[in-house]
């Protein structure tokens, strides 16, 4: 239940950190994979490659449209179809409320909300051809709970999950399945600077009921469960993985 053979996975950000982690356990799974990303994705595509899968590299700016429909048409040139759909790229600026600039609130919400839209909307058009798809969107357990400092990156989780209840109403009737993970701590290049801070990695750490700062491929295994057929009967829900930190009140 958990193979992806014959699958096309495209996971957006996928060059390092979570997106890295996510397409290395779909190739595992069987999947071939399409990583759409600002940055080079070289070597995640040989890793890949490396596990006998397919894989290409599309560079996208997935908060602009053209970009993204390009992308898509790309994909879809080069495999045929497109089975999953994983918006993970994202992007996190820190800043106090009164002091966060217009244009860093608005890049933000470009980048993880818009840009999850986007791609949400043009690999929909695919799947609703086929009438199967699965849409899986990184949002984040700061979506549920704020981050000091954090407010358009937790604004924008926050409406990656509403926008996934939203897709996953209007397109389960095209066989269309639209989950969210939201992640805890997560070792990436993302939470570097933050985690060599060794205090405040131990103070998370004893947040965390399972002790531990989570890596990428966590993430990969819970996306791994939402695309398979095991999640055959799940679709707009926010899977929690963060090793418990959120219900550790």
């Amino acid at each position: 239940m958990f193979e992806l053979n014959d699958k096309v996975a495209v996971v957006t950000g996928g060059s390092r950190g979570i997106g890295k982690g996510i397409a290395l356990v779909l190739a595992r799974a069987g999947a071939d994979i399409a990583i759409a990303d600002v940055l080079d994705a070289g070597d995640a595509v040989k890793e890949i490659e490396a596990l006998g899968r397919k894989a290409i590299s599309v560079k996208t700016d997935v908060s602009n449209k053209k970009s993204v429909d390009s992308m898509i048409k790309e994909v879809v040139s080069n495999f045929g179809k497109i089975d999953i759909m994983v918006n993970n790229a994202g992007i996190l600026r820190l800043a106090q409320i009164e002091n966060m600039e217009e244009k860093e609130w608005e890049k933000v919400i470009d980048v993880n909300l818009k840009g999850c839209f986007l791609c949400s909307q043009a690999a929909g058009k695919e799947m609703i051809k086929q009438k199967s798809g699965s849409i899986i969107n990184i949002a984040s357990v700061a979506g549920i709970a704020a981050y000091q400092q954090g407010a358009a990156y937790s604004a924008s989780k926050a409406g990656i999950i509403l926008l996934t209840k939203a897709l996953a109403g209007e397109w389960g009737k095209h066989g269309i399945r639209v989950n969210a993970i939201c992640p805890g701590a997560i070792q990436t290049d993302m939470t570097k600077g933050m985690l060599e801070d060794e205090k405040m990695k131990q103070g998370i750490i004893m947040q965390v009921p399972l002790g531990r700062i989570g890596v990428p491929e966590d993430i990969g295994e819970a996306a791994l469960f939402l695309a398979s057929d095991a999640a055959g009967y799940v679709t707009g829900h926010a899977l929690v993985a963060d090793g418990g930190w959120t219900a550790n009140l």
